[in-house]
């Protein structure tokens, strides 16, 4: 039986976890203790999603011990002997406790919360901390200035613990750390929450000036620039970049004066997912991929490591990461350090960390392996590659979009459905792993619509490296029955629009290439097996995809100098899908009603019709298109072709 206790932790966890005023990339940490064991968040799972099997459980005899042992005066050696304890006492063998374990079992409080509130976070990050920590919250609330993480930590706090006894009779609620955050500690959830509410409440009276609000475009020529700088960074794994603004960011990156003050990091937090260091540049759009290539090498060079954050002015702010959830966490943990250091502004300025704090977080082998958990992984075959797909809010299109992202891919649903388009986007995020799914609206037979779903496609993910042309529609109906406007839309769909798509994307390809020697892009056409044989009553269509196939060869003729592949696979049919199976509309009452399949006097006549033809006696699956799609991708000698899965219906002369 589950015991109340840990319930309530779990749910304490979850309601600070959820909340990115209180916890920002899974921060932070939770405890509750009896006499006899502590459970506590182990590293490696957030807050806002924590299950009762996300707690370490140690042995408090053990841990009451090593406050007593003599431990080595070498850093290295004393955190290794620590961490070597903390495992000991550990019951949960299969979790590694937090670093800060040592801290919850020292204060004799059941619930112990530890969390990096930006506001109280911007009070600790200031020059007046100290000062200010007394006159707003009183002298009961015990300060401590930086130092170290880890064990030197522990100790200090212990020992100011037991001079706070001396003084007040007991031990402190809340214990504040210079540069790092606060515990609070209570025998109850609901006693937690009001500490935290009330410490909030206080600071938010003495900010002088509110955070900058509201949003800022992010240029256009983000296109023209940010491509550029993700393939100078991907010349030994692929990046992704993501680029963010708003009023807060635009103030920051305004000019260099403005940098300074979050030109250092003011937490281990933004040590361990930002790193320490980061690039500023202030130049003209058409000067800035110049400046980028000068300013990373010099950076690379000097620090042995590349930026994971850029700021451009005009442009905002640009995380590099190694897939995109990690790209996330920077600019989550990023914007939050901005924010405290717009809130030092009201405590006598902004105080960062100092070289010698950030070089022992940069080495403590406990960051080290929270920057391993939190960077992620996924396993593909297209691990990382930034894929548009059109169409994709149903249909072939989402079979493959979600084929894609199994592979690793970030997918760019293109819809103009929204409202399913959206939902795509969020079923296929729920089967991500590192990599991610966004939806942008789009009308592929616009070019205005298509600009901004290449400029959402950048800003969200820095490139563009396959562009799959899928949108598509049909009208049926022979010579008698086609009107002029249904041909026109199906051949604006079927056949502009792919010309229009590759006009949008190719530029940004031809950048990547032009800043990567050995870059490789790909446009794929999703066309049909009416491409390659004409198809009764049925010319509107056939005549577009025919259309589409000589549009792929002449592409390809045209882009292969800047690698980039453009192909077309022609599908057989996918009965199980909307375009043939819509009770109302599919293709399958389309060709009753136009008499298309002789004798045929039902819908089951026109399936069995369609079936008999196939050698292999199966449609076509997006699972199949999909295989066609990556043995595409994955290789750099096919151009210019125009693939059938059709199960041996149609075969190429």
């Amino acid at each position: 039986m589950k015991m109340k206790e840990l319930q309530q932790l779990v749910d304490i966890s979850r309601h600070y976890g959820c909340d990115s005023r209180y916890v920002i990339a899974g921060g932070g940490n939770t405890s509750y203790k009896n006499e006899g064991k502590l459970w506590v968040k182990a590293s490696g799972y957030a807050l806002a999603t924590i299950i009762e099997e996300g707690f370490a459980v140690l042995d408090r005899e053990k841990l009451n011990a090593m406050a007593f042992r003599q431990y080595s005066t070498d850093t290295a050696e004393r955190e290794e002997q620590v961490k070597n304890d903390l495992a000991d006492a550990c019951i949960t063998k299969d979790r590694r406790p937090s670093v800060e374990t040592s801290l919850h079992n020292a204060m004799s409080a059941s619930f112990v919360i530890h969390l990096h509130p930006t506001l109280i976070n911007g009070l600790m990050g200031s020059q007046n901390a100290e000062a200010d920590t007394k006159r707003i919250l009183g002298e009961e609330v015990l300060y401590i200035p930086y130092i170290d993480p880890g064990y030197v930590l522990y100790k200090e706090v212990d020992n100011r613990v037991r001079d706070y006894k001396k003084k007040f009779g007991r031990e402190p609620e809340v214990i504040l750390l210079q540069n790092h955050g606060a515990f609070v500690g209570a025998d109850s959830p609901e006693k937690v929450k009001e500490i935290y509410t009330g410490i909030l409440e206080k600071l938010e009276k003495e900010i002088k000036q509110p955070l900058p609000e509201g949003g800022v475009d992010v240029c256009r020529c983000a296109q023209k620039v940010v491509p550029a700088i993700r393939m100078m960074l991907s010349k030994e794994s692929i990046k992704t970049l993501k680029v963010k603004n708003n009023a807060l960011i635009d103030y920051f990156v305004l000019d260099a004066e403005n940098y300074k003050k979050i030109s250092r990091p003011f937490s281990p937090d933004a040590i361990v997912y930002c790193k320490s260091n980061y690039i500023y540049i202030d130049s003209e759009c058409e000067d800035i991929i110049n400046t980028a290539q000068t300013e990373i090498e010099k950076f690379t060079a000097k620090f042995g490591y590349q930026p994971k954050v850029i700021l451009i002015k005009g442009l905002g702010l640009v995380a590099v990461g190694d897939n995109a959830a990690q790209c996330d966490t920077i600019l989550d943990v990023f914007e939050d350090m901005m924010k405290i250091a717009y809130y030092a502004q009201s405590f006598g300025g902004e105080h960062p960390m100092t070289q010698e704090q950030i070089d022992f977080i940069d080495n403590w082998e406990v960051e080290n392996y929270r920057r391993k958990i939190s960077a992620g992984a996924v396993a593909g075959r297209a691990e990382n590659k930034i894929i548009v797909v059109t169409g994709a809010a149903q249909g072939f299109g989402e079979g493959i979009a979600r084929c894609l992202i199994a592979q690793g891919a970030n997918i760019v649903v293109a819809d103009l459905n929204e409202e399913v388009g959206k939902e795509t986007a969020y079923r296929l995020n729920g089967m991500a792993k590192s990599n991610r799914a966004i939806f942008v609206k789009t009308n592929v037979a616009e070019m205005q619509s298509l600009d901004e779903l290449m400029h959402q496609s950048v800003c969200s993910f820095g490139g563009i490296d396959i562009f799959i042309s899928n949108a598509g529609v049909l009208r049926a109906g022979g010579l008698e029955d086609m009107t002029p406007e249904n041909f026109e839309f199906v051949t604006k769909i079927n056949y502009n629009a792919y010309f229009y798509c590759a006009k949008a994307v190719s530029p940004i390809m031809k950048l990547q290439a032009q800043y990567s020697e050995d870059k490789y892009c790909d446009i794929i056409q999703i066309n049909s097996k009416s491409g390659l044989r004409g198809s009764k009553a049925n010319f509107a269509y056939a005549g577009g995809k025919f259309g589409g196939v000589g549009l792929t060869q002449s592409f390809a003729l045209e882009l292969a100098p800047f690698r980039i592949k453009v192909n077309s696979i022609c599908p057989g049919n996918f009965y199980e899908g909307p375009l043939w199976s819509d009770p109302e509309n599919g293709l399958f009452v389309q060709y009753l009603r136009a008499g298309k399949v002789p004798g045929a006097k039902t819908i089951e006549d026109v399936k069995e019709f369609y079936m008999a033809q196939v050698p292999m006696r199966k449609g076509c699956l997006p699972e199949d298109v999909t295989k066609a799609v990556l043995y595409l991708v994955e290789q750099t000698c096919e151009t210019g072709q125009a693939i059938p899965i059709t199960g041996g219906q149609v075969m190429l002369n």
